[in-house]
């Protein structure tokens, strides 16, 4: 399925991966028709600590989320892998680990750690250098060349965008498979990106509601010369909307009849889930 996902990215129609962060997430994108996933580390952070995107997530948290993901769905699922957590040899650690458990493509970044998320402001970044030496680990730790390794760089809001294409050139010759410069804020940023590397290595677009970066649709970042588009923290914003409301009204009402319109059923919920074919499965062997 990896190579697929390898071969599927040398294809000029960009890949849209939403975001999801457990495995209920992750079926349904999969049920809407989606060819990829992305497990966003800071939706991680929203859902299972309640917390910021501040780098509190473990390593072990994140491949245990990806491991019930991918025990569950068969997309190829792009997996946010912070800084590697840590060093080199963490770095080498966290690929091993998540390759695993399954991950088509690790996201590794060269911010400082413990890291934060790439649109808030007060971030740092590691010398060139040093991320060039992780990623090096990085290809090497990895058992399978069709484990793609994914080199961001958080420079721009730091060192300016000069700066930030410069790291990713040498990122580049590393030998990393594709690449995600965080934070443009213009479409002339974007373009200037495309236009160094679009036409060499699979550039990643983040769309972040409310960041730095304008929100465009895939269609429009696939036209400025982008391969992979994803929406990583959408999903989390959307439910957390859903659920204000959910719970408000239950407050209000004591009842969830006036939500039974907006909400799945019981069986409604064991469709999504498969559990009629679950309860086959398990006759078989009775």
């Amino acid at each position: 399925m990896h190579s697929t996902f390898k071969q599927r990215l040398q294809q000029p129609q960009a890949v849209l991966a939403p975001g999801v962060y457990d495995a209920l997430t992750a079926l349904i994108a999969e049920q809407a028709g989606f060819e990829a996933l992305y497990l966003s580390g800071a939706s991680i952070a929203y859902t299972r600590l309640g917390r910021s995107d501040i780098g509190l997530t473990t390593a072990t948290e994140v491949a245990d989320t990806l491991a019930r993901i991918t025990e569950r769905v068969n997309l190829p699922v792009i997996t946010d892998a912070d800084t590697g957590f840590g060093n080199a040899l963490n770095t080498m650690r966290t690929v091993k680990l998540f390759e695993r458990s399954g991950a088509a493509m690790l996201q590794l970044e060269d911010q400082t750690f413990p890291k934060r998320c790439g649109h808030l402001d007060g971030k740092s970044v590691i010398p060139v250098g040093e991320m060039c030496g992780k990623l090096k680990a990085a290809l090497d730790a990895r058992t399978s060349q069709d484990t793609l390794i994914l080199a961001r760089t958080d420079a721009l809001a730091i060192e300016g965008l000069d700066a930030a294409l410069d790291r990713a050139e040498r990122y580049l010759e590393c030998g990393v498979d594709a690449l995600f410069i965080e934070a443009l804020r213009t479409p002339e940023q974007m373009d200037a990106a495309c236009r160094r590397f679009g036409q060499r290595i699979p550039l990643l677009a983040n769309m972040v509601e409310g960041g730095k970066t304008p929100v465009q649709s895939a269609a429009e970042l696939q036209a400025r010369g982008f391969r992979i588009v994803i929406f990583p923290g959408g999903t989390a914003r959307a439910v957390a909307h859903t659920l204000q409301a959910y719970y408000a009204s239950l407050h209000q009402h004591q009842t969830t009849a006036p939500w039974q319109s907006k909400m799945l059923d019981f069986d409604g919920l064991n469709d999504v889930i498969g559990t009629t074919e679950l309860m086959a499965q398990g006759k078989r062997y009775e």
